[in-house]
């Protein structure tokens, strides 16, 4: 959190508008969001009435987010088992419980994380295709050297048979290469499912 004695205060007023007395500049909820990913605390307050409104604001731009359309955190069945909740006599041990498991989750990111990657690392197998893309370069220069215009005749003709042979042994390993990724992709595609 942030590393300040105390939080910013942010102020509503009537008009909605949300003003920031730390830095005396109106704000929206977009700021608040940012200030929010940056891990700095504020709290707001009704300017008429200094009430403590942080709660609300805070709602407000969750469902902002949410309503982006982008990635969309809070599935609909946990939304609809929260509102649940409301007047239940359990009601009263669910902040507590959420409080406890976005914590643990916060914990364990960075773990997760590593798993994620780890996981992922197998469905993107970059060296062998970096591998493959060399060997196309070379393919591709030696066919050019078979073109070019800089080579004697006699000479182009007795390094053609040298070289239709390595073209032909790299477009080989090139296609086992190919075939041994394809199987990789169906193993892989076959355990996810």
């Amino acid at each position: 959190m942030t590393h300040a004695s105390s939080p910013i205060t942010i102020k509503k007023y009537a008009n909605r508008r949300l003003y920031n007395t730390a830095t005396s500049s109106y704000v929206t909820l977009e700021h608040l969001c940012q200030l929010v990913k940056n891990q700095e605390e504020f709290v707001v307050y009704d300017a008429k009435t200094g009430e403590d409104i942080t709660r609300s604001i805070l709602t407000q731009i969750i469902v902002e987010e949410e309503g982006k359309g982008g990635q969309h955190l809070l599935p609909i069945s946990f939304l609809r088992q929260i509102i649940g909740f409301y007047d239940d006599s359990l009601g009263g041990l669910v902040p507590k419980y959420l409080e406890s498991s976005m914590q643990a989750f916060l914990r364990n990111e960075k773990e997760m994380r590593n798993h994620m990657r780890q996981a992922l690392d197998g469905f993107f197998p970059f060296s062998p295709l970096e591998e493959v893309s060399r060997q196309n370069m070379a393919l591709f220069e030696s066919a050019m050297k078979l073109f070019s215009p800089f080579y004697p005749p006699a000479d182009l003709a007795t390094r053609s048979g040298g070289a239709t042979r390595d073209a032909e042994k790299t477009i080989a390993d090139l296609q086992d290469r190919i075939d041994a990724l394809q199987q990789q992709i169906d193993s892989l595609t076959r355990k996810a499912k």
